[in-house]
């Protein structure tokens, strides 16, 4: 089998007990994910299977959108209520107006410190490994951008939210920081994983219904469909092409490229998946270079 998988994961499970899930009900090993789920944390959660996984690393990097909730007032040493209680304030007369504001100066193209407990390696060492010694370390703050960070409801001392972003955002480090803005402190009390790109959670089946192979097969997204991403599509003489790594010209092309440069997706003319590529350009000529091939291996 061949496709991602959309899968609903449930509170309590690793991502890894998803992808252990999954690989017993498909009979194959060669399963993987896409972007980590806290144990707490719900939704949506992409797999990879068989000859996908060359596709991990693009939608790992989509974009992500969350529904959740913030509990003012508490603090935790990760952030989130899975961590002791390292202080605890009354909650001060706030309008959604005010914690709206405090989440505004979050957003767009912030740098964020991660929690300690998280798996983010520092000298070597997965921080959580670290925090469980109860040392606290120097963390370098990332790059990360928040396109929305929007309170839905706010019933004092819970605040919903949802939460659009990039790659590597910790939304239990915004709920912390907010609660510092706000001066009361705060943590992370619910998050549910809600898009991942285009993929929505409504579209996903809850892990526990992928009982057998048949199941999964019938819930595989193909090769052809799973990435958003510009495609050529290549004449049948040239697949052999493909297939070796080969580099592709203009003849090799049923259509001239639409890009200068950048991944692409290589396809045969009737559609299928054959390989991803980087384009290349010199002198206006634009080639491409297959990288991750899906035929003939």
């Amino acid at each position: 089998m061949n496709g991602i998988l959309l899968v609903d994961k449930t509170a309590g499970m690793t991502s890894h007990d998803v992808v252990d899930r999954i690989r017993r009900a498909a009979g194959m090993r060669r399963v993987g994910h896409t972007g980590t789920l806290d144990p707490a944390a719900t939704g949506l959660l992409i797999l990879c299977l068989g000859k996908a996984t060359r596709l991990s690393e693009f939608l790992t990097g989509l974009d992500k959108t969350y529904e959740g909730a913030i509990l003012l007032g508490t603090t935790t040493d990760s952030y989130d209520l899975d961590g002791e209680i390292v202080e605890e304030r009354g909650v001060p007369a706030l309008e959604l107006a005010q914690v709206q504001a405090a989440c505004d100066s979050f957003t767009g193209a912030i740098l964020q410190v991660p929690p300690m407990v998280s798996a983010v390696k520092v000298g070597g060492e997965r921080l959580y490994k670290r925090a469980r010694k109860g040392e606290v370390v120097e963390r370098e703050p990332r790059p990360v951008t928040v396109r929305e960070f929007r309170i839905l409801d706010f019933q004092p001392p819970r605040a919903t939210f949802r939460l659009q972003c990039t790659r590597g955002t910790y939304a239990r480090s915004l709920c912390h920081d907010v609660g510092q803005a706000l001066g009361c402190g705060a943590c992370l009390a619910d998050l549910r994983r809600t898009a991942v790109g285009k993929y929505r959670i409504e579209d996903a089946l809850a892990v526990d219904e992928f009982t057998s192979a048949e199941v999964v097969a019938s819930r595989l997204v193909p090769l052809d469909e799973a990435l958003d991403l510009p495609e050529v599509r290549v004449r049948r003489s040239a697949s052999k092409t493909v297939a070796t790594g080969g580099a592709l010209d203009p003849p090799d092309l049923v259509k001239a490229c639409p890009i200068d440069h950048g991944w692409i997706q290589v396809k045969a003319e009737d559609g299928t998946l054959l390989a991803l590529g980087l384009v290349e350009s010199n002198l206006g000529i634009r080639r491409v270079l297959p990288k991750r091939v899906m035929c003939g291996r």
